[in-house]
């Protein structure tokens, strides 16, 4: 509502003040001409500048009744040809029977039909500024809202993306624990009840953090932490694992089950499958500018993806990365060219823009 008070008082200031600067021009004109300006002389032009807002007025109603701001320019314009015509010769009839009948400036003898041609055609001109006026106020209105609008639309599918690649990977990580302690449940009950200990602590930071966009890299850790405690209950002395963190790096913002993605990815392709198993290492530090978080993990395998098939879980935790960051941030996965049976996974993340974590 205030937003529509708003406007409505923009418009009449404008009105008002746009109409009072055109009589101010014609009492000047006058003076000009070496003519006094007399109090029926300043009376006229009042009575004729409440005219031209009445006629404006209206006309405005009629735009506004017709829809005629929805409309083609060409559209538009052939509406006001002959409307704006009219009105000026309407208008101008009055202001001509005013100054015969009422000021008598001039007798009804002295009339001249090429006058009220002249003023027509004037009245005529500033009416088609009143018009491209109003119009281009409301077109540029339109197009910032429509600015506006398509910002609030690329935020909101930018939202549904975010939670949509969060519900994917959640179900995913789930699916795997539940594996892992049905696997368990008749051979070791309390190794699984371990288990589920530790699936029960995951899924609430999975819960807590499913509607936060960043979280800290030391909140992270934690659920790589619980991870990889619970894949060694299984695993056994198959895993091994080391976690070699910069402190300084504790409080940087990355994507929440990110790094557990790529600890998981390591078990599922690289350690699991090996019957003598392997090590994880991940190791996180700023880069010497202080620009860049960069993330490291290796694990004993090699690295064979399908052609054009990427794993569902590493596609997502890139296009998050796409979401939040754009080309500033990267992931890349590969098999270690200084060491055999090395895969590599590194992740960049600007520092820059970061969100606070909520």
């Amino acid at each position: 509502m205030s937003f529509s008070i708003s406007r409505r008082r923009l418009y009449w200031t404008l009105q008002v003040v746009c109409w009072g600067l055109f009589g101010a021009l014609g009492s000047l004109i006058i003076v000009l001409l070496g003519q006094k300006l007399t109090p029926g002389m300043l009376a006229t032009q009042a009575f004729m500048m409440a005219l031209y807002i009445a006629t404006t007025h209206g006309l405005r109603a009629l735009i506004q009744r017709g829809d005629w701001l929805r409309l083609s320019v060409p559209r538009v314009v052939l509406r006001l040809l002959p409307l704006n015509l009219t009105l000026a010769f309407l208008t101008q009839c009055v202001v001509c029977v005013l100054m015969m009948y009422g000021l008598k400036v001039f007798t009804p003898e002295q009339f001249r039909w090429s006058f009220l041609l002249l003023y027509t055609l004037n009245m005529n001109f500033v009416f088609w500024l009143w018009a491209g006026l109003y119009f281009s106020l409301h077109y540029l209105d339109n197009y910032k809202r429509a600015d506006i609008d398509k910002w609030k639309l690329a935020a909101a599918v930018r939202e549904a993306e975010m939670r949509t690649l969060k519900a994917q990977i959640n179900p995913h990580f789930m699916f795997n624990g539940l594996n892992n302690i049905r696997a368990l449940v008749m051979e070791d009950p309390l190794r699984a009840r371990e288990m589920i200990t530790h699936l029960s602590d995951l899924l609430r930071y999975s819960i807590q953090l499913n509607s936060t966009e960043q979280v800290t890299l030391a909140r992270e850790l934690e659920i790589v932490a619980h991870y990889l405690e619970l894949e060694a209950v299984q695993l056994e002395e198959r895993l091994t694992y080391s976690l070699n963190v910069d402190p300084a790096a504790l409080d940087v913002l990355i994507p929440p089950m990110t790094l557990q993605l790529l600890v998981e990815n390591s078990i599922k392709h690289g350690i699991a499958p090996r019957p003598a198993g392997g090590q994880i290492s991940l190791s996180a530090r700023l880069d010497d500018a202080h620009e860049y978080l960069q993330v490291t993990v290796r694990n004993t395998g090699h690295y064979q993806p399908v052609s054009g098939h990427e794993g569902v879980g590493l596609r997502n935790a890139r296009e998050r990365l796409q979401l939040l960051f754009g080309q500033k941030a990267a992931l890349t996965i590969g098999n270690d060219a200084a060491a055999p049976d090395v895969v590599t996974a590194r992740l960049q993340l600007p520092l820059t823009a970061q969100l606070q974590p909520v």
